[in-house]
């Protein structure tokens, strides 16, 4: 059994306040004994003036913040995934990046968002993700984490199955899924599509999320999420309160489900017309 903290957050426009929640859930994942903390989507920076930050996303501090918070993981002795940061991508776009911190000062694995938030929503919410960030381009699995293969993703990633599909034929153990749902998407499809993906991989998702009103005006979702590989809800967070929980990953889960389910291995490719 592994123990990991999962943070929900409000994140807000002051990168330091945001680093300063981090940096004290990490502290109570150290007093806990949790070997790994995740964070959600944005978590250093959720502005929907991106005039405003872009002063902050294309000046030195994201680097600053990577190597504090790479400080902070050796010191609490705990891997840290940090859900994802804006970070400058060339060409006058940005990357919404996701980081895996090891303990050891490794430099830490990165992914960018593969799949851009376009949309219109009936609320009369608008979103264009794809006019400020450029998409990944690659899959990315850390190898020797706490809780076995981890596969990373971000948010909107999670509507797109193919992306789950070549993380269960790298045979993860878990996948992270960050995020920063809006409340009408999340009400109608968190749950049932994480779940889901969960059943598809065989695996844990672990699904650290934004909750509540942010200083930018936006609301989310909230009901941070850890899934087991046979769809059980092990955690949910709700979604009123930021706060810190613990889940205990039990890694015989894993092999018990694709025992009895084994449909990584009976799946068969699909030819495209």
């Amino acid at each position: 059994m592994t123990t990991i903290g999962v943070l929900q957050m409000t994140s807000g426009v002051n990168p330091e306040a945001n680093l300063a929640v981090i940096e004290n859930a990490a502290k109570q994942c150290a007093e806990r004994g949790a070997l790994m903390l995740f964070t959600p989507e944005m978590s250093l920076l959720l502005d929907r003036d991106r005039a405003r930050a872009r002063e902050w996303i294309e000046s030195d501090a994201p680097a600053d913040m990577i190597e504090r918070i790479s400080t902070i993981a050796a010191k609490q002795h705990l891997d840290i995934v940090v859900g994802s940061m804006p970070v400058p991508a060339g060409g006058g776009r940005w990357a919404n990046r996701s980081y895996y911190f090891h303990p050891d000062l490794a430099p830490p694995v990165i992914y960018d968002k593969m799949h851009m938030f376009d949309v219109a929503l009936a609320s009369g919410e608008a979103w264009r993700e794809s006019a400020a960030y450029a998409p990944g381009e690659e899959v990315v699995t850390v190898e020797e984490t706490p809780i076995g293969r981890l596969g990373l993703t971000i948010c909107y990633d999670l509507r797109f199955p193919a992306l789950f599909g070549a993380l269960g034929d790298r045979r993860c153990d878990a996948i992270a899924v960050p995020a920063a749902f809006t409340r009408p998407t999340g009400a109608a499809h968190w749950h049932v599509m994480l779940r889901a993906r969960a059943i598809e991989a065989s695996a844990f998702i672990i699904a650290a999320a934004q909750v509540g009103k942010h200083e930018d005006g936006r609301e989310t979702y909230g009901h941070s999420l850890v899934v087991d590989p046979w769809g059980e809800v092990l955690l949910d967070m709700g979604g009123d309160e930021p706060g810190l929980a613990f889940c205990e990953i039990d890694h015989r889960r894993i092999a018990e489900v694709r025992a009895q389910v084994p449909s990584l291995a009976n799946r068969r490719e699909i030819a495209r017309s």
